[in-house]
């Protein structure tokens, strides 16, 4: 593993990112994510995405300057068509633009069509719920799942994201269908452990707690086994509906890789529209609260809330520098000094 500062991973991604093609303001926004992503211990979507990004870009499925245009607008719902731009940029417009409605109406429902993945979900629902608003969030993704009592992948991923604000820290769920997501599976294989729980399927059925058959047979658990595929194909069916987008089939009848033309949503509230901030507050503290008088299953572990992790690794990653695997590190210094990188290995979608 190598260790590297928030400065000196965000410099070189940046670069990679302007070799690419990308504008420097959009470059810029992209690397901030992707490094932010991985200080907060989701190497996954942040480091471990820059190469298959710009081979993305390369290839074509990643429009370069387009931006978001609208498609149709009913009071606080609004359509827009993402133009195949950064799905980073994508995301951040549409959490952005739930927020302005919201903040007028509030409530907004923004459904985003023919995006591309957005990297870690959690970036959208941390940016509102810092801003005071209360995000639901969610995206399909090609097939790379099976259903229950299924053999092939019929099933995205279809990442679900609740934020809800917080002064003394937002409570952020970011959470994939799977028990355990594909980014997981390969960051747990590049260290040579296993999961701690079994976490899918080989290629004979046997369920497994080694990621990389799970990898290889591409039969990841669903969480809660029957309800995780069911709550998959209701996110994928929703998401296409609310944008006016393609489901799960149609991103696989495309052949375009991970997530391309995609569809979100993004669900804002604002809750001093309601019972005012400071209830809000009340409530999201007595929760914390309560759950922090768990009683530890594990001594000198703490039961935490969700999103309570993640502040821990950025202080850690900020003051420590951030672990990161070798063979990805060097792959991404390649691309920013212009030096021919090895092709990224196929992979399905890590969310």
């Amino acid at each position: 593993m190598a260790r590297v500062t928030f400065a000196e991973l965000k410099q070189t991604i940046l670069q990679a990112f302007l070799n690419a093609g990308m504008s420097p303001e959009d470059a810029e926004t992209c690397a901030q994510i992707h490094t932010e992503t991985t200080a907060d211990g989701v190497t996954s979507h942040g480091i471990n995405r820059v190469p298959r990004f710009v081979d993305f870009i390369a290839k074509g499925y990643i429009s370069l300057g387009a931006r978001p245009q609208p498609v149709k607008q009913l009071g606080a719902l609004e359509v827009w068509d993402g133009q195949r731009a950064p799905g980073i940029l994508n995301a951040l417009f549409a959490t952005d633009r739930a927020m302005h409605v919201a903040a007028e109406q509030g409530i907004a429902l923004i459904g985003l069509r023919n995006t591309n993945h957005w990297m870690r979900g959690g970036t959208y629902g941390w940016r509102a719920a810092n801003s005071g608003f209360v995000l639901i969030a969610w995206t399909n993704t090609e097939s790379c799942m099976p259903a229950w009592g299924g053999k092939d992948p019929r099933l995205g991923n279809n990442p679900f994201i609740m934020a809800a604000p917080r002064q003394g820290g937002p409570v952020v769920l970011d959470m994939a269908m799977s028990q355990y997501s594909y980014g997981k599976l390969q960051v747990t294989r590049l260290k040579g452990e296993r999961l701690p729980y079994p976490g899918g399927f080989d290629s004979e059925g046997h369920l497994t707690d080694e990621p990389g058959p799970i990898e290889q047979s591409q039969r990841i658990l669903p969480m809660g086994m029957w309800k995780g595929s069911g709550f998959a194909i209701l996110l994928d069916l929703l998401a296409a509906i609310l944008s006016e987008g393609l489901p799960t089939n149609g991103i696989d009848a495309l052949r375009s890789g991970s997530c391309v033309g995609c569809s979100q949503v993004f669900l804002a509230v604002d809750p001093r529209k309601l019972g005012g901030a400071a209830a809000a507050q009340g409530v999201a503290d007595s929760v914390v609260d309560y759950v922090h008088a768990s009683i530890p299953n594990e001594e000198n572990r703490p039961v935490d809330y969700p999103g309570e992790g993640a502040v821990r690794r950025r202080e850690r990653s900020m003051r420590d520098g951030m672990d990161v695997d070798d063979s990805v590190w060097a792959e991404v210094q390649a691309l920013a000094s212009h030096r021919q990188a090895h092709d990224p290995a196929p992979q399905k979608d890590d969310e």
